[in-house]
């Protein structure tokens, strides 16, 4: 337990060392937020209007505005900064660190979850900091989040922090370059946003793509975060006595709603299957460490 907390304090040090990249994990997510602003709030604002009654305030707009657009920049920074911050793994690989590690009295596996657990730790700091940026964000244009939302939001982020960990985490085991490390990087920060649904609805794709998406873990830890976002707001829209099935279109046109096959996913459900794929994603990576302990010990 000693080792493990040690390689944690160190793989921590080491991020928060580095003011670089801790500087640029911190106001990347502010100047996202600043991008989404200028390019999709309008074009949001317009497609919410198609949907909701005309004499629905501006103050409910920007409310529901503004947790669709923090919550697809909550999203993927989940994701995103998880691989960032867990690159120390595959640099520890290339100059050779990882090596000198191993020769020391530390096991192979503790290593591993040292990894995972302060990658968790660092990518937690980083996206609770960029809550409290989208939060007043929020408030400035239109606050409906109440005390239960933003205490879901929290589990939502904890739970897409654990899932883009354990993925990325997985993926960063076969990486051995700086090469590598940047074209995975580029992939994951340009199309994670498009297949979670954080850019653009998941409503807006074809049925193929629909379905095909439905299938991804991701998916769903965005429907979460864009329900405990705009709930609120949205039952205001409720409150103006607005039919139930306009109330569900709007829903299933900000991603609310997601559906299984033409079966609409329940929270609860949302919730579960995001935990069983950390718990599947976990497991991968603990059998593929185990896997590498036992290849290099027959070399040896």
């Amino acid at each position: 337990m000693k080792q493990l907390l040690a390689l944690i304090k160190r793989n921590c040090k080491l991020f928060f060392k580095d003011k670089g990249m801790f500087l640029a994990s911190l106001i990347s997510p502010a100047v996202l937020l600043v991008l989404y602003i200028t390019f999709l709030a309008n074009v949001y604002k317009n497609t919410l209007l198609d949907f909701v009654p005309k004499d629905t305030s501006n103050l409910i707009i920007n409310g529901i505005v503004g947790g669709e657009l923090s919550s697809a920049l909550l999203a993927v920074s989940c994701v995103t900064v998880a691989f960032c911050s867990n690159l120390l793994m595959v640099q520890d690989k290339v100059n050779g660190t990882r090596n000198d590690l191993t020769i020391s009295p530390i096991k192979e596996s503790t290593l591993a979850f040292g990894y995972y657990i302060s990658t968790v730790i660092v990518t937690l700091i980083v996206c609770y900091v960029s809550m409290i940026i989208c939060f007043i964000y929020i408030a400035c244009i239109g606050w409906f989040i109440t005390f239960s939302d933003i205490l879901l939001i929290m589990l939502d982020i904890f739970l897409l922090v654990l899932f883009g960990t354990a993925l990325s985490s997985i993926i960063n085991l076969f990486l051995k370059t700086q090469g590598q490390i940047s074209a995975v990087g580029t992939i994951v920060s340009a199309g994670y946003g498009f297949l979670c649904g954080a850019y653009m609805p998941i409503s807006s794709f074809n049925p193929t793509l629909r379905k095909i998406l439905s299938f991804l873990p991701g998916t769903y830890g965005t429907s979460l975060i864009k329900n405990h976002m705009m709930q609120s707001a949205i039952n205001e829209v409720n409150d103006l006595s607005w039919p139930s099935e306009r109330i569900e279109a709007l829903k299933d046109a900000l991603d609310c709603n997601i559906y299984f096959f033409d079966q609409k996913v329940s929270i609860i459900m949302m919730y579960y299957y995001l935990i069983a794929s950390i718990v599947v994603l976990l497991a991968i990576y603990i059998v593929l460490n185990f896997y590498q302990i036992n290849r290099k010990n027959k070399s040896n």
